[in-house]
């Protein structure tokens, strides 16, 4: 058998593999690795360490600084790119002719490089960008970062049309498959990659709701304080809040309901574990954009769970959810399954569902696959 080797630029180091993008970028690399494919892994680095880690996994890693001076805020081209951008990379890369795999527009900007126009270039979609930061640009408070939202939106919304340039194109959801088909040719869909090789949810019943999120980002504190503001009051039912980095505003604020616990920077253990022996998840969202990756971690480890049309976003995960789109009917939701318990038959149509759509190892034959027909 011949070897196969692939290029996959990231706008991250992806490891470790703790949150929404990287977990799809590293777990199809590692996908990709054991079923022998000789992945080089470039890896664009800013907030995070290079890791021995990656180098143990695959075949070659690289890493690159990403620029991110403010230079970049007055380009045409958005700054997720433009910061991107980088010459060592493209060097390396023209070193050989194999596929090249690029991780979100953010990585696209070889693209726009004669040099590769032979190449066989793919690209993951990770959301519909423009939209993603005109939604993160509507909930900011702060005026600057409100204008840098709008400002990138605009630039993404023009940029997008690089990705006629590609070869093929591979949605995270149902719903971006639709939107890139209607403009591109050559779109796929392949589910998120994951860490869960099994569905362990726990029959039974809990006794509190969980709510868990990156507690520094303005949609998901805007989350927690409609369920403060809107749901739980006089409800009668615990809730417990878990995630990242919580404001000072926000913890102050969950201090004044009874019946409401804060939990800080959970370990990786201490989520599961929350999320195991809750009775109900709730996972709403204001934005239908790529896909959430912490609903797959719900249906995976937890019992019932309570999600609006907009957190499903094209997932095909509808049947395993109940959805619940405004105030009177989540709360409605929540009474009627505290109490019900939760049953094997729950557990094993939880586990066909996500085996039919959500399985690595599928998933990654079909990429392989669409990799050697691009040819």
């Amino acid at each position: 058998m011949f070897e196969q080797h692939l290029h996959i630029i990231s706008f991250d180091i992806p490891y470790p593999a703790n949150y929404g993008g990287v977990i799809d970028v590293f777990y199809k690399a590692k996908a990709l690795t054991d079923k022998g494919i000789k992945v080089h892994l470039h890896c664009f680095e800013y907030n995070r360490k290079q890791t021995a880690e990656l180098d143990k996994l695959f075949y070659k890693v690289f890493y690159y600084k990403r620029d991110i001076s403010k230079k970049h805020l007055f380009k045409n081209i958005p700054y997720m790119v433009s910061t991107r951008h980088s010459e060592e990379l493209a060097k390396n890369l023209l070193k050989d002719d194999y596929p090249i795999l690029m991780e979100g527009l953010h990585t696209s900007s070889i693209l726009e490089d004669q040099r590769f126009n032979k190449r066989l270039r793919i690209v993951r979609t990770h959301n519909i960008e423009h939209e993603y930061y005109l939604n993160l640009a509507k909930v900011e408070n702060d005026i600057f970062k409100k204008y840098y939202f709008y400002n990138e939106a605009n630039k993404l919304k023009r940029y997008e049309k690089v990705l006629h340039r590609a070869d093929l194109l591979l949605s995270i959801s149902k719903n971006d498959e639709s939107y890139f088909a209607s403009r591109f040719k050559n779109v796929d869909f392949i589910p998120a990659f994951h860490p869960h090789k099994s569905v362990n949810s726990i029959p039974g019943k809990g006794d509190y709701v969980l709510y868990h999120g990156n507690l520094s980002v303005g949609e998901n504190t805007n989350v927690v304080k409609f369920l403060l503001n809107k749901i739980f009051p006089g409800l009668g039912i615990p809730l417990k809040i878990a995630g990242l980095n919580p404001s000072r505003q926000l913890k102050n604020l969950v201090s004044q309901f009874r019946g409401v616990e804060l939990i800080e920077n959970p370990d990786d253990k201490t989520l599961t574990n929350l999320i195991k022996n809750a009775q109900i998840n709730i996972a709403i969202t204001a934005q239908a954009t790529g896909l959430k990756l912490k609903l797959l971690n719900t249906l995976y480890n937890g019992r019932f769970c309570i999600v609006n049309d907009k957190m499903l976003s094209g997932s095909k995960l509808d049947e395993l959810c109940i959805v619940a789109n405004d105030a009177a009917a989540i709360k409605r939701e929540i009474i009627r399954h505290f109490n019900d318990e939760f049953t094997n038959e729950h557990i094993e149509e939880r586990k066909l569902k996500l085996r039919m759509l959500y399985n690595n190892g599928n998933n990654v034959e079909k990429l392989i696959e669409l990799i050697n027909t691009s040819r």
